[in-house]
């Protein structure tokens, strides 16, 4: 075989080979984005739930992008924090009682975090449930242990703002010893969200 003809089948076989490939992996995404797309659904659902017991159910807002409200977050100076979906929590009769949010905030140390929160309808925070985080084991991985996640919950202030010292006003938290950044994060993608519950009430969603 000359090396015209060599170079011409190699040719041919690194294609066909990059086309079966190309069509494995294609059917493998087919067969694995319907399970995990539900796998987050459910987990999404969960911490909904988990920010808002009361809640009987949930009803979306929006998901996605509201530009009004990112141009209300720029404004604030939340410009690294994202709403990515708001739903109003509902109770048994149908009547608001408060939001719930999926928040990512683009701060962490590790990369983004992602997290649910739940605002009652007079502001009072419900909490937060963690929803992706990839910071330090020991440090900044202490934002998902119920202590750190705890003492938010009953705080009625329009921004949190954190403290090394010990908090001991209502708009206080204390921060992770060590993971100043994860902190910060943490904040001011709370802060987000409470910028986003003022937004909908502003809109006429007062319960």
């Amino acid at each position: 075989m000359s090396q015209m003809n060599t170079i011409i089948h190699d040719t041919k076989a690194i294609t066909l080979i990059t086309l079966v490939a190309g069509l494995a992996l294609g059917v493998v995404h087919a067969v694995t984005e319907g399970p995990i797309a539900f796998q987050e659904a459910k987990a999404k659902q969960e911490a909904y739930q988990a920010v808002f017991e009361n809640a009987a159910s949930f009803e979306q807002v929006f998901e996605g992008t509201d530009a009004d409200l990112e141009a209300a977050l720029d404004n604030a100076g939340l410009r690294l924090q994202d709403v990515n979906e708001v739903m109003t929590a509902l109770d048994d009769a149908g009547n608001t009682i408060g939001y719930a949010m999926t928040v990512t905030t683009k701060e962490g140390y590790g990369g983004d975090i992602q997290f649910a929160m739940g605002v009652q309808a007079d502001g009072t925070l419900n909490g937060i449930s963690i929803l992706s985080i990839s910071e330090t084991a020991g440090l900044g991985m202490r934002a998902d242990t119920d202590e750190f996640k705890g003492q938010l919950v009953g705080k009625n202030a329009e921004k949190l703002v954190y403290t090394k010292s010990g908090a001991t006003a209502d708009n206080e938290i204390d921060a992770l010893s060590g993971a100043t950044i994860t902190t910060n994060a943490m904040t001011n993608g709370i802060n987000a969200g409470l910028a986003a519950f003022r937004y909908e009430m502003e809109k006429g969603g007062e319960a």
